[in-house]
């Protein structure tokens, strides 16, 4: 028995792990004694010590108990901000009334029902002379040109193609736009947006009014955008103002064979008895900016909607909230492509901030480094 105990080497293995926890206490001691590594460390356990909930866990309860207090107050205080943008969403209703008589006015300019006065065509350009020159030059060398037009050809009625060009300009709307879909684009003469009526849940309207066409029979698509301004009972200080929370379409009464929401393709199916194959046509969803007038619907019931349809949901409301705030009210900016260049400056802006701010951020890493080499 004492030769089959040595022969399964225990002491030995007692004696082994010894020295193996001799050489790490002494490996740790050197390290431990190394100014670097202990810097390093203390910077750590400062981070760590210093974070708010660390801090808070600290305090005496009657502190904490002052704290509650003012999340209470806090949580008072946004659904007085609620209400607050409550009376903001009536102040848009009564100003979207004084806006309406110009934008009509824009819709029969561009639709060529009424021509504007010399008075009101008049606009000063920054480069009127150059514009000028140009404009004599150009007259010059096709005088002939012109002599040959028909009237017609030189005074398009109104504007044509204004709202597809707009949905051309602008990267959010041209991404949903198939080939299929610009022809019937091209009748669009108009997009508004209605408010919800005082004493109404919070929502609005997007109105396409589109001229008679060979596609549908609709006068006008509707997409209605259901808003929350309250905040939300589970987590209230996460409120930030009004939010859409859920959006509902219309039905598009499409003409025989024009819709292009859908498309027919041919399936083979082979009898598993028989073993004679037969096609069938089945109709298939299609990509198409209409898809736009049948949303995805917000879960109500309490279930989560898998991660694909909330960027989809999410995507559609930003969309919604674009065409509200600055497609309608600038049109014509969006049209001519000044808006979209502001647009884009400003995000230059912002990126070039964080590009500084990123720089700085590295410059103090560096100067770090320097003090506490990370190990």
């Amino acid at each position: 028995m004492a030769e089959n105990s040595l022969s399964d080497g225990s002491p030995a293995d007692s004696v082994e792990a010894a020295k193996n926890a001799s050489n790490t206490e002494k490996l740790t001691d050197q390290v431990m004694q190394n100014p670097q590594v202990l810097a390093a460390l203390q910077e750590r356990l400062d981070n760590v010590s210093h974070t708010p909930s660390s801090y808070i866990e600290t305090l005496p309860k009657a502190v904490k108990r002052r704290i509650n207090a003012l999340k209470q107050l806090q949580v008072r205080c946004a659904h007085i901000e609620a209400k607050f943008y409550e009376e903001v969403h009536d102040l848009e209703r009564k100003y979207a009334a004084l806006y309406q008589p110009l934008f009509d006015k824009r819709r029969e300019f561009i639709t060529g029902d009424v021509e504007p006065t010399d008075a009101e065509s008049a606009w000063h350009s920054e480069n009127e002379e150059e514009d000028k020159l140009a404009g004599d030059m150009k007259n010059k060398v096709v005088i002939a040109e012109k002599e040959a037009a028909t009237a017609e050809e030189l005074n398009p009625k109104g504007i044509p193609e204004f709202w597809f060009t707009i949905f051309r300009n602008v990267d959010m709307l041209s991404e949903l736009v198939q080939e299929y879909d610009e022809p019937i684009l091209k009748h669009l003469q108009d997009i508004k947006v209605k408010f919800s009526d005082p004493g109404q849940p919070m929502s609005f309207v997007l109105e396409f009014h589109f001229e008679p066409n060979d596609y549908f029979t609709n006068p006008v698509l509707t997409k209605t955008y259901k808003m929350k301004s309250e905040p939300d009972k589970a987590d209230p200080f996460s409120f930030e103002g009004p939010e859409i929370v859920d959006c509902d379409g219309c039905t598009i009464d499409w003409k025989k064979g024009k819709n292009v929401t859908v498309k027919t393709i041919k399936k083979k199916q082979k009898h598993k008895g028989r073993g004679t194959v037969r096609t069938i046509t089945k109709q298939v969803p299609n990509e198409s900016f209409f898809n736009f007038f049948s949303p995805l619907k917000a879960s109500g019931d309490g279930e989560s909607l898998d991660e694909d349809s909330e960027f989809t949901l999410a995507s559609d409301f930003e969309i919604g909230h674009f065409f509200r705030e600055r497609i309608v009210p600038r049109a014509v900016l969006y049209f001519t492509g000044e808006a979209i260049e502001d647009d884009d400056n400003f995000e230059e802006g912002e990126e070039g901030e964080e590009e500084e701010l990123e720089g700085d951020e590295e410059a103090e890493d560096e100067d770090d480094a320097d003090v506490n080499p990370k190990v």
